[in-house]
């Protein structure tokens, strides 16, 4: 996918699908049960991040409205596939929590792109899932200690192409915990939607092919829970989460 992204390949994939197409007797396909996902790109420069971005988001964490987006980031050693598992830091941290998100994939080199022309630059869009060290992400003014620990950042299974999602801002997103769900909302309650996160951050920085947006998770998160933070069930070992955004497909982990 890198080098799809990043290198233009996408004529030589063409090729393969047409190949495959003339001669599908050749062809071997592999079932899903019989795949491991790595991460949905490995390479990105910039791996951008919005916090608060849902209005009833904010809310539950008794967050005012920003006036523009909050930008934050995760590094490549968080990336993670589907199938992947996250270890957890525990040496540092024990109240560990999901964010299902949105996540734009971009397939063009910008800066300064106008609000009209924003979708334009996005080579597609995937399922992510922004998992947080909540004392570590609030114990100081900066997020970053809270959301880059190896593994927080899974993206996948799919790269769904731009032109198969016709309004970013009108898909449902969930998130099950062990089964139960505990997110489900839809991508329309955004603060700032898809359009005015990409023309905002390309006016801060130039966004290279490859580099991923994680767009923000709706209310549902523990931390927005309303009883005392020592007597939460935080995420632990052995905990299964499932992330899904309408059209995306679900992305699985697990937690050691």
């Amino acid at each position: 996918m890198d080098d799809l992204l990043q290198n233009r390949r996408a004529s030589d994939v063409r090729a393969v699908l047409d190949a495959v197409e003339r001669d599908k007797g050749k062809a071997v396909f592999i079932p899903i049960g019989e795949v491991s996902f790595a991460p949905l790109v490995t390479r990105p420069e910039k791996i951008i991040c919005v916090g608060f971005n849902y209005r009833e988001h904010a809310a539950e964490t008794n967050t005012p409205i920003p006036a523009a987006p909050p930008l934050f980031n995760k590094f490549n050693n968080a990336l993670n596939g589907h199938g992947g598992v996250v270890r957890l830091p525990t040496k540092v941290a024990r109240q560990f929590d999901y964010e299902t998100e949105l996540v734009i994939v971009f397939g063009e080199e910008c800066r300064d792109v106008s609000e009209a022309d924003a979708l334009d630059v996005v080579a597609g869009y995937a399922t992510g899932n922004d998992l947080s060290a909540r004392e570590l992400q609030t114990r100081t003014s900066q997020f970053l200690a809270g959301k880059t620990s190896d593994g927080f950042g899974p993206i996948g299974p799919w790269l769904v192409t731009r032109d198969r999602v016709p309004d970013p801002n009108a898909l449902r997103l969930q998130t099950w915990v062990n089964g139960k769900v505990r997110q489900d909302w839809n991508t329309r309650d955004m603060i700032f939607n898809c359009r005015q996160l990409i023309s905002y951050a390309s006016g801060v920085m130039t966004i290279k092919p490859g580099d991923i947006l994680f767009t923000g998770t709706p209310q549902g998160v523990i931390l927005g829970e309303k009883a005392p933070r020592e007597e939460r069930e935080w995420l632990r070992a052995g905990d299964q989460i499932v992330s899904s955004v309408e059209g995306l497909g679900e992305l699985r982990v697990s937690l050691a």
